[in-house]
């Protein structure tokens, strides 16, 4: 376990076993039909790329980037796109795929700016949920685990941009980030 984590909450174990459970209902729902997987980058890497690999259904990738965060543990409550997708997304469906649903600021505001291209539908796929600090109303249709109002980090989840390499999540000890 890395220094600055306080504990390991999910293991390597058992994000493979989210992603599993997370692509086969996927997979059962999209059938037939043609999807465009969109990341959003830079904290969901590691689960797309594994997520996306467990896919059978008929589908393409693309990404885009965008935050409310900055380096800090907070969010900013204004949401920068940095880069944008390149796919055409009208008729097609959409799943948006993302580390973490908080306060659902980020996620509020893209799936916004998608629906206006006319997708056939916008779908989030999350790999957490932390409802406690929600101030937008979105929900996830497809979500890994519900956490408490803990800072993590691992598996893409960052800190200042460091710890996504942890192959783990840990929650990060509070002096790492009270300095």
């Amino acid at each position: 376990m890395h220094k600055d984590v306080e504990r390991i909450v999910y293991s390597q174990q058992q994000l493979s076993e989210v992603c599993d459970r997370l692509a086969l209902e996927i997979n059962n729902d999209y059938k037939g039909r043609k999807v465009v997987v969109i990341g959003i980058l830079k904290g969901c890497v590691l689960f797309f790329s594994d997520l996306f690999r467990r896919l059978e259904i008929d589908c393409t990738m693309d990404f885009m980037a965008a935050s409310s965060y900055g380096s800090g543990t907070k969010s900013s409550g204004n949401v920068k796109i940095t880069k944008d997708i390149t796919e055409e997304i009208s008729g097609k469906d959409v799943i948006l795929v993302e580390d973490i649903l908080d306060t659902g600021n980020t996620l509020s505001y893209i799936k916004e700016y998608l629906e206006s291209s006319s997708p056939a539908s916008v779908r989030i796929c999350t790999l957490f949920d932390k409802p406690s600090r929600r101030t937008e109303n979105i929900i996830a249709d497809y979500k890994g685990f519900t956490i408490d109002d803990v800072f993590i980090v691992g598996y893409g989840l960052d800190y200042a941009e460091k710890y996504r390499n942890l192959p783990y999540v840990g929650v990060l000890k509070p002096e790492v980030y009270d300095k």
